[in-house]
């Protein structure tokens, strides 16, 4: 079942669900790095500020496609109810598994911010966006390392989710937003045309006039939280 034609697509209609409503200086965090695609037409549409936050999925040993948890830029992790149900099996490539993503979230989070510096968000109204929902662990891992920062309000808008992972991340946030929430869901990109593999190079690219906006309202000395 094909819902939309690319990210940009899912992202426009996914804002269309959201113009008009009142935002508190509005913060759309999209997880790469096909979050960023979204997010960057979200920010536009709603008149938002853009940033990221940082999350990996933790894979499964022997398989990697299979999410069994995630870890976010602060190092907390977040286990799907299979993966606690066999905790102590898997201590041990939990370990290595965490400081491998670990691993690749520096690297992600030295390229970006040398790029745009950190968002402030406390007080804010936040918007975490994804270009879907499928197992919920790296949506609920930045949720984690969100809500400490106190936002005003943390809002998860994304185009499609599953339907059963889409319940559990409500626990986590003040509202969800999303477009598609099937029963018949197997994948994120089956609901696509076009689903192709975002690079680093795309993402700093729809960060950058973002960035350049952010510079010239920040205040001379502020600093994000």
């Amino acid at each position: 079942m094909i819902a939309f034609r690319d990210r940009e697509d899912a992202a426009r209609q996914l804002a269309a669900r959201l113009k008009g409503r009142e935002f508190r200086n509005p913060l759309v965090l999209a997880i790469p790095r096909g979050g960023v695609v979204t997010g960057a037409v979200l920010a536009r549409e709603i008149g938002a500020e853009l940033d990221v936050v940082l999350s990996r999925k933790l894979r499964a040993p022997f398989q990697e496609e299979l999410a069994i948890g995630a870890v976010s830029e602060d190092g907390q992790v977040y286990l799907n109810h299979h993966a606690q149900e066999i905790l102590g099996p898997l201590e041990e490539h939990l370990a290595t598994e965490r400081e491998h993503q670990l691993a690749e979230i520096a690297r992600r989070k030295k390229l970006v911010r040398a790029v745009r510096p950190q968002a402030s968000v406390a007080g804010r109204s936040v918007i975490v966006t994804d270009d879907g929902i499928a197992t919920g662990s790296t949506m609920i891992a930045a949720l984690q390392a969100i809500r400490p920062r106190e936002p005003h309000e943390l809002i998860v808008a994304v185009p499609v989710a599953s339907p059963e992972r889409l319940a559990e991340v409500r626990h986590w946030c003040d509202e969800t937003v999303c477009l598609l929430s099937p029963r018949r869901f197997f994948a994120i990109g089956q609901f696509y045309e076009d689903f192709d593999q975002v690079e680093d190079g795309q993402m700093l690219e729809l960060l950058r006039p973002f960035a350049a906006e952010a510079q010239k309202e920040k205040p001379v000395g502020a600093v994000g939280s």
